[in-house]
């Protein structure tokens, strides 16, 4: 029956658009997207597209990780920053481009691995394949004659196939046996997929749900665990204040055990931090935290992840008042604990007093030079530039204890052209110029930065990495192998023919392919 409708609009001129030859329909289009997604190809183009995404992360400081790294790599790359600022660089792991690629991963391993999961399913259910015409033709055979009856010899290879560990295909009308084995080969590349998988869950339980902090507490500073005690607080994105352990410690004691001699001499190679701590409204303990030695309070980590000395100075004023006194913070510039730092004393009149410079923790003059020798506090000394003026220090923004803004402040000059360039030693204390006051160095003390993190999905994901080391010696250690083996009478006796074939290659099928032959034929003989 013909449509009037139709018709008419023919007759009107009306002619409909003909569909081009290839081009696909809207269904067909989300149909071959998905299936690219899903491909073992573009798995794997994802996964080296998020290892590639992840080196940014590991060469440019990143700004939840080390802020001052990356306010020091700004200033030092002026025409890099804003593209870098764009592309999310400095906080490379909280990107949408980052996340973008993390979630496609994961839908791609998961279109993998459901479909080839039910393949195998059903292949495990599968019976293995009848024997092939020709046997002899196979590139690893054999052929012996026996007395034993056609029937007898098939047994007698269903038998010894059977307690070898293959599946024997069941008797039919064919006079031939069929056997395979190495099933589980596959459940290795399975199961290495699906770790993959687990992996990157556990990583994004990790980053959803739980935190990670750190904090640098001079000896004898207490902390107690609330956002506003940390230097750096990194939530994730489902991670709520209130979620918080509710604990207090104290670092009383910190110790390193110095190398003495050698290439590293001067260096640390032990470190131990004596810490005094509360969980709640617990009894207070005590706990000796070391490198790769974790303190665990209910469900949050505290490791110690570095050190380093915060001179005791006090600055006055012109007045002689004390604008400012206690221990600052030096980050260490190398591993022997060479140090840069800044003090201010904003309260210092007739003008702020900023200092900026290192300190030497064991100081020596080679050929007139300062060199530090060792990160063991044996001579420390106190080098400081010193600053003076506004330093920038009202306006509302917050400032990086670890730098000076010298923008408004004027550098204090000393003889000839040079700056001022003050040296002290513990103890020593120096009169400034022009009345601006004097600078004491008091004493030295050590600090610790503790990193304090909650991360649920660790067990996950090292459940991840275990399975992938079981799937994958499963996937290089089993073999996948099929035997099929004829028997047919004739005038001279039973000729029995056997074949074997290696579905995964590099075994040495031939010797698998003897024993077999040498065992049936004693099972024959029995």
């Amino acid at each position: 029956m013909t449509d009037p409708f139709a018709e008419a609009d023919l007759e009107n001129g009306y002619r409909p658009p003909e569909r081009r030859s290839g081009e696909l329909t809207p269904k067909e289009l989300l149909r071959f997207a998905w299936r690219q997604l899903t491909s073992m190809r573009t798995a794997l183009i994802l996964l080296l597209l998020l290892a590639l995404a992840a080196v940014p992360g590991s060469v440019i400081p990143q700004e939840s990780v080390d802020s001052l790294g990356a306010t020091r790599w700004r200033e030092s790359h002026e025409t890099l920053t804003p593209i870098y600022e764009k592309l999310g660089l400095f906080d490379v792991y909280s990107s949408p481009w980052f996340a973008a690629i993390y979630l496609l991963l994961m839908l791609s391993l998961v279109g993998c691995i459901v479909p080839r999961t039910l393949v195998y399913a059903r292949a495990m259910r599968a019976e293995p394949p009848k024997a092939p015409r020709n046997l002899t033709r196979l590139p690893d055979h054999a052929t012996y004659r026996t007395e034993a009856a056609p029937a007898q010899a098939l047994a007698a290879a269903r038998e010894v196939l059977g307690r070898s560990g293959y599946r024997v295909r069941a008797e039919s009308q064919d006079p031939a046996v069929s056997a395979e084995r190495g099933y589980l080969r596959e459940v290795g590349n399975l199961i290495f997929h699906l770790a993959v998988l687990v992996v990157l869950v556990g990583f994004a339980m990790g980053g959803l749900f739980g935190y990670k902090g750190g904090v640098i507490l001079v000896t004898g500073t207490p902390f107690a665990n609330t956002p506003t005690q940390y230097d750096e607080f990194v939530p994730g994105g489902l991670f709520r204040a209130t979620q918080l352990d509710d604990f207090r410690f104290t670092v009383d004691e910190f110790d390193v055990d110095w190398v003495t001699s050698g290439a590293r001499q001067g260096m640390g190679r032990d470190f131990s931090a004596s810490v005094r701590y509360r969980d709640g409204d617990g009894p207070e303990q005590t706990y000796d935290l070391r490198v790769n030695h974790p303190l665990k309070v209910g469900g949050t980590e505290l490791f110690l992840i570095g050190h380093g000395y915060a001179p005791v100075v006090t600055v006055r004023d012109g007045n002689g008042d004390i604008a400012y006194r206690g221990p600052t913070v030096f980050l260490p510039q190398s591993q022997d604990l060479f140090s840069f730092g800044v003090i201010k004393a904003p309260d210092a009149k007739p003008g702020q007093i900023g200092l900026e410079g290192f300190l030497y923790p064991t100081f020596l003059l080679v050929d007139g030079d300062p060199v530090n020798l060792s990160g063991a506090p044996r001579n420390p000394l106190l080098s400081l530039n010193v600053w003076t003026g506004d330093l920038n220090l009202d306006t509302g923004l917050s400032q990086s204890v670890y730098v000076l803004d010298k923008s408004k402040a004027t550098m204090v000059p000393g003889k000839g052209d040079r700056p001022l360039r003050i040296d002290l030693s513990i103890g020593e204390t120096i009169d400034l110029p022009d009345g601006l006051g004097s600078v004491t160095f008091d004493d030295m003390v050590s600090w610790q930065r503790i990193q304090i993190s909650q991360t649920p999905g660790k067990f996950v994901a090292l459940l991840g990495v275990v399975l992938a080391l079981v799937g994958l010696m499963g996937s290089l250690f089993i073999r996948s192998r099929r035997v099929w083996v004829r028997a047919r009478e004739t005038e001279n006796g039973t000729v029995v023919e056997v074949g074997a074939l290696e579905r995964s290659g590099g075994g040495d099928i031939r010797s698998v392919l003897d024993d077999l032959v040498e065992r049936m034929r004693a099972k024959e003989n029995t």
